[in-house]
């Protein structure tokens, strides 16, 4: 039986233009009344055999607040971004436009002194394949929209440049099914997000 993954996105702790690389802040005010709206939609989710998520503080009381009481794993925290840690992206720019030109660029850059975005869709994509086969057939991940996006460019061997044409909405699911090395993206109709369009 191939295994299903579904992975949901963290609530919010900020504004889209306020997002921080590396971003620790708990969830705000928005972030809590949005998992309440949802919880009702996402909480059939809290069935899967394995329940896990980003160490990330939004990522835990998400998962928390849905009913899912879920395993920290630290493969899924968000890609180190050395200096640039705690910075928006118009921030690093403003201090380093030509060296974030070169990471947006290149894929296996690493300008500000941490992971590349080639060794984060890896590390990202090696947790995905090291998933139990026996131990359930569903598993639910809830993690930061960059993790997310990294597996998925993973999932479906997609250039690592892709990864920069995902957009992953706070509360938001996607279903990944197969096994190691072998993953299909899976659609599924209605839900949460149906209700919110």
């Amino acid at each position: 039986m191939p295994l299903r993954v579904t992975f949901v996105a963290a609530a919010r702790s900020s504004s889209l233009l306020a997002e921080r690389f590396e971003d620790d802040r708990p969830l705000d005010g928005a972030g809590w009344d949005d998992v309440q709206r949802v919880a009702g939609d996402l909480l059939p989710l809290a069935a899967a055999e394995l329940r896990y998520c980003s160490p990330t503080p939004r990522s835990r009381a998400t998962g928390d607040a849905l009913g899912y009481a879920p395993l920290v794993q630290p493969a899924l925290r968000d890609c180190a971004m050395g200096r640039w840690r705690g910075l928006t992206l118009g921030e690093a720019m403003a201090r380093e436009p030509a060296a974030v030109d070169a990471w947006l660029a290149d894929p296996c850059s690493t300008p500000h002194g941490g992971e590349s975005l080639l060794v984060f869709i890896s590390r990202v994509g090696g947790w995905l394949d090291t998933r139990p086969a026996d131990d359930g057939g569903r598993i639910v991940a809830v993690a930061e929209p960059s993790v997310i996006r990294a597996a998925l460019v993973y999932a479906l061997k997609a250039p690592p440049s892709s990864y920069w044409n995902i957009d992953v909405r706070p509360l938001s699911t996607i279903t990944v099914t197969g096994r190691s090395g072998r993953w299909n993206l899976r659609f599924d109709g209605g839900g949460a997000q149906a209700s919110r369009a």
